[in-house]
């Protein structure tokens, strides 16, 4: 629009110059400076602001040094003041003349200084972006630093404490069970000891996950499923009124490791605080969701907590706690509370998908 005003009347070869001008500045992203110097003459033949303005421009925000686009804004603030045809009274010190070279001067310094605006803006953005990036790689490596430490003070203080400890259980009853001459005694050491056992297997290889967290590839042992129900039924040593109905559907591994969990728990808590109590396991398939229950009776007419020498046993409701947050991660729920016969429930809902 500004060569088609300016150059009104002009002859055709001005025409052209400003047509080469306005052409040009399709090429401006790739070429900013070929671009600009193809402006100049449109400029000082026809006097054109637009085109030079957007070249200059792109120059100013293409260029990674500023000596390039002052000599840009330079060379079209002089085609400005001394256009075509030169007019031997620009020479002349007047207020007109002066009001003119400012003019000039500022068409020129005007796009300039806004390109290299925007071209440090672009870099300061792009800046930012990189420090945000490390920042957020930094935090993330300490994090995983501060989790691989702490889970190995936890393998150690699992290897180191409770293994030893289980090791120690282990032995202690697979003494009893070759010197006893009691059955009922070696068939509880019997037990006791396949108890430790299995609990020794799991907790190596807890400790090999956490010792391998962050390790990919890391084999794992097979963890319980459902068919390992009845087994863990039997080894409780409780008197356990089972109904095991999962269907015939396959259940994801993480389902069927919380259901196995969820009644090793109960069997585990009815064992501790009311030993000799009535249990019923009930795991059935109901509208795509697992249901999964563990419930016990009253216990007998003795302290509860306590095992057979009246020792008190430690039970601080981190397991509870465990299978509700595993019930939560699976989309389930899980509720645990007194029966109304004066028992204890556990009652999990565990979804297909």
């Amino acid at each position: 629009m500004d060569s088609a005003l300016v150059a009104k009347g002009s002859a055709p070869w001005q025409l052209a110059l400003s047509a080469l001008s306005v052409v040009a500045l399709l090429g401006r992203r790739r070429h900013p400076l070929p671009v600009a110097l193809l402006t100049l003459p449109g400029a000082f033949f026809n006097e054109i602001w637009l085109a030079p303005i957007t070249a200059v421009y792109a120059v100013a925000a293409a260029w990674p040094r500023p000596r390039v686009p002052v000599l840009c804004a330079t060379a079209f603030a002089l085609v400005e003041f001394f256009h075509w045809p030169l007019d031997p009274g620009l020479f002349e010190l007047s207020r007109d003349n002066a009001l003119y070279a400012i003019q000039s001067v500022m068409l020129g310094a005007g796009p300039a200084a806004l390109g290299m605006l925007a071209r440090t803006r672009g870099e300061l953005a792009e800046r930012v972006t990189e420090l945000t990036a490390g920042r957020q790689r930094e935090s993330r490596l300490l994090a995983e630093k501060v989790l691989a430490a702490e889970r190995a003070r936890l393998a150690r203080e699992m290897h180191d404490v409770v293994s030893h400890q289980v090791s120690l259980i282990s032995i202690q009853a697979g003494a009893v069970q070759v010197s006893s001459t009691d059955p009922a005694a070696r068939e509880g050491a019997r037990t006791i000891r396949e108890l430790s056992v299995r609990t020794l297997d799991e907790l190596r290889q807890m400790v090999g996950v956490l010792r391998a967290a962050g390790v990919p590839g890391t084999p794992l042992a097979p963890q319980p499923t459902l068919a390992d129900l009845p087994r863990l039924i039997d080894g409780s040593g409780l008197a356990v009124t089972s109904r095991l109905d999962p269907g015939r559907r396959p259940w994801p591994e993480a389902v069927e490791r919380a259901a196995y969990r969820t009644v090793q728990e109960g069997l585990t808590n009815i064992s501790k605080h009311a030993p000799g109590a009535p249990v019923t396991v009930r795991v059935t398939a109901r509208g795509g969701r697992l249901h999964v229950e563990v419930r016990n009776g009253p216990p007998p007419a003795r302290t509860p907590g306590t095992d057979g020498d009246g020792t008190p046993l430690p039970g601080g409701g981190h397991g509870l706690i465990g299978l509700r947050e595993r019930a939560a991660l699976l989309g389930g729920t899980f509720t645990a509370a007194p029966a109304p016969d004066g028992g204890f429930v556990l009652h999990a809902v565990l979804p297909a998908h």
